[in-house]
């Protein structure tokens, strides 16, 4: 999920490039060269020369592929008695020099393949020092240009006139890092790429799994904050000799951007905006502010907050939410206006009426939020509720407790009005939050989070609910395992699938609302009206809102399939068939049968009896919720029984799957998972289990001796 970067925008200008690829890159493990890589690497560049990039290229490789060359040549020229000596370590002069000549003759041919010609550069730390030979390097370089050919620079380590250039930091440029970042400069390059074995610079290690990988280097930020791991396999610096190259050519005006060679087509992803790697820029500072907190903190001070909100008494955490309450009421006008101020942008970039309607706070929403959160406030205590009291021996007692996930990830679409349900649950539960809303609601998620956390005690700290307000904070969200417990994403079937594929984090949600009413032959036909009309119509744009009408085949010559149509019709209802029904009704087929529309517009479709309607359901619908119409109560007992949908209803609208309605409170969703919760979650979705166990010096010694009674304590607690 490489979302585009706002901040990368300067790359739509860039018209030359600098692209430097390390040693790790261009060899194996085993010091061959990695074919796979550099052909890829090839491609790429075929690819910018086409589109009208100038491409220089600067490469190390020669000496670990000399060394292994030498190595070889070694081996095979050596008697017995010879390798038994100790083998005394090969010139890295000797290895630059035969490198080199193998490095550059892969290059030509395999961009040969590609019709491109290619042209070899080596430049010592010393020719720098010459104002005419850079003079000269720069009208060769630009006549190799004009013609299309791409300069392949490397530092000409074999003759070099330092003692090890492959160890030594001394000189005008140290490496082939610093030497590309000086070519950057010398050649006016607009883009510095340095291809690594990692993705990018990371907080830490890359192999520590707190390590974050870093966006955007800020130098007020991260100077001093970073701890480098060990430098590469092969090769000088590291990513220690990256960073102060890239630090050193952004500061000077060339924007850096370091990322891993190892991902096929990641050049073309920089230069397409894509948020890979870490940039390097000297205007990084304005773009995010020092203050800025990143994903990793914002989570980690989330959990914090949450354990000192979980040791606040009950009465405290309701009093948080009460406050809220009055808070939001307080402030209904300045949420209104700023709601307002969505919709109406939302309106003029022509998003869809499902959207809208979605984003609007309707007059009264805003009380009818408060007293929903008053309801919660009021709720038996969730938390630390002994769900089961067990004596395992005499004096050893079990209890099985009810308790707070943790922290929470958030991911919704469009309605603002989730903000505060959801924000409002995760305090109930003891939980922490990180919500992350859709742009088209930003100014009414910015005054909503305002309004909840400033109710918040500094005791616990606002950083209990963060609001991401970034996307691109979201792929660095979903890698924190070891902080967030639990994702609930909101919104569409797409988001809710990337989500899925994206994290190692429990998800909890579902992917589609295909709600159905099925009217069955024996229904009260002003009943089947009424539900059929509220289902679909109520709001058109909710996930519980009826997607499919099922009607038994009777119905068909009785008229009551033409009196529900023309119900549907009257309300502005547009109707599609399925196979059966398109036929017999001439009316548009529907395209799917697994289809969400989200507005005035539904599927129907004729069946045979309620195990037909059940095998439709099964097999088009999203497992959420489904109704049945009918005064046949072992037809309804049939279809509650094997209709496997988190929620399932007899004569009543599929509106009502909602956790409001339930008496939940709120819900921060609806799940259509069947693992933790299901059907609409509120408080207790988000709670889990402890057990806790008080002994008096009991141990197993093999369960010798000790007698285990398991008696159950429930009815005596």
């Amino acid at each position: 999920m490489e979302a585009g970067d706002t901040v990368r925008s300067f790359v739509r200008d860039v018209k030359r490039i600098v692209i430097k690829v390390g040693t790790a890159v261009v060899t194996r493990a085993d010091g061959r060269l990695a074919l796979g890589r550099l052909g890829s690497l090839c491609e790429q560049i075929h690819e910018l020369n086409t589109q009208g990039y100038d491409v220089i290229l600067v490469t190390s490789g020669a000496v670990g592929v000399g060394r292994q060359r030498l190595r070889y040549r070694r081996l095979v020229n050596s008697s017995f008695a010879d390798l038994q000596k100790p083998q005394v370590e090969l010139d890295g002069k000797a290895c630059a020099a035969v490198g080199q000549n193998g490095l550059m003759a892969l290059y030509d041919t395999l961009f040969s393949q590609l019709d491109v010609t290619s042209a070899q550069l080596l430049v010592t730390d010393n020719d720098f020092r010459d104002p005419d030979f850079r003079k000269q390097l720069n009208e060769t370089v630009k006549s190799l240009l004009s013609l299309k050919v791409v300069p392949i620079f490397n530092e000409n380590d074999a003759v070099s006139t330092r003692k090890a250039p492959y160890e030594d930091a001394s000189g005008i440029f140290w490496d082939n890092d610093s030497l590309a970042a000086l070519l950057a400069l010398e050649l006016k390059a607009d883009l510095l790429v340095l291809l690594s074995d990692v993705d990018g610079l990371y907080s830490g290690p890359p192999s520590d799994p707190h390590s974050e990988l870093i966006h955007t280097y800020i130098k007020e930020r991260h100077e001093g904050l970073i701890t480098f791991g060990d430098k590469s396999r092969v090769g000088r610096g590291g990513m220690t000799a990256k960073v102060k190259a890239a630090v050193y050519a952004a500061y000077a005006g060339i924007p850096v951007v370091i990322t891993s060679g190892f991902v096929a087509g990641n050049i073309l992803k920089v230069l397409g905006g894509k948020r890979v790697g870490t940039l390097f820029h000297r205007d990084a500072n304005k773009w995010a502010p020092v203050g800025e907190v990143g994903a990793r903190e914002m989570a980690v001070a989330a959990r914090e907050s949450s354990r000192r909100l979980q040791a606040m008494s009950s009465h405290d955490r309701s009093k948080i939410l009460l406050d809220i309450a009055d808070a939001l009421e307080a402030s209904e006008k300045l949420v209104t206006a700023e709601n307002e101020a969505d919709v109406s942008e939302a309106l003029k970039a022509g998003y869809e009426k499902s959207l809208v309607s979605r984003l609007a706070l309707k007059p009264g929403k805003v009380s009818s939020l408060a007293n929903s959160i008053r309801v919660l406030a009021n709720m038996e205590e969730p938390v630390g509720r002994v769900l089961k009291r067990m004596e395992l021996s005499e004096g050893f007692i079990l209890e099985k407790m009810s308790s707070s996930l943790g922290v929470l990830l958030i991911i919704f679409e469009s309605r603002p009005d989730a903000l505060v349900q959801i924000a409002s649950l995760a305090i109930r539960s003891g939980n922490g939050l990180l919500l992350k809303g859709g742009k088209e609601a930003r100014r009414s998620n910015a005054i909503l989070h305002k309004i909840i956390t400033s109710a918040i005690p500094k005791g616990v700290g606002e950083g209990l609910i963060g609001l991401v307000t970034s996307r691109e904070e979201i792929p660095e969200l979903l890698k924190l395992d070891d902080v967030i417990d639990l994702v609930i994403p909101r919104g569409s079937n797409k988001l809710v699938s990337q989500i899925k594929a994206s994290t190692k984090i429990p998800v909890l949600g579902h992917a589609d609302g295909i709600c159905h009413v099925y009217v069955d032959k024996s229904a009260d036909m002003d009943m089947a009206k009424q539900i059929v009309i509220d289902a679909k119509t109520d709001y058109p744009a909710a996930c519980n809102a009826m997607e499919t009408l099922l009607v038994h085949k009777d119905l068909v010559q009785a008229g009551g399939l033409n009196e529900l149509i023309v119900e549907l019709q009257t309300k502005g209802v547009k109707i599609f068939g399925g196979p059966r029904a398109s036929s017999l009704l001439n009316i548009p087929e529907a395209h799917s049968l697994h289809h969400e529309y989200s507005s005035l517009a539904c599927t129907v479709e004729v069946v045979d009896d309620v195990h037909a309607a059940i095998d439709h359901i099964h097999q088009y619908g999203s497992a959420h919720t489904d109704c049945i119409v009918t005064e046949d109560d072992e037809i309804a007992d049939v279809f509650m029984r094997q209709v496997d949908s988190a929620a399932v209803f007899h004569n009543a609208s599929t509106r009502f799957s909602d956790g409001f309605r339930f008496g939940l409170g709120a819900e921060v969703g609806i799940s259509t998972s069947r693992i933790h919760a299901r059907g609409p979650v509120g408080v207790e979705g988000l709670l889990t289990t402890r057990w806790l166990a008080r002994g008096s010096g009991h141990v197993v010694n093999g369960d010798k001796d000790i007698v285990y009674t398991h008696k159950d304590l429930n009815l005596q607690a």
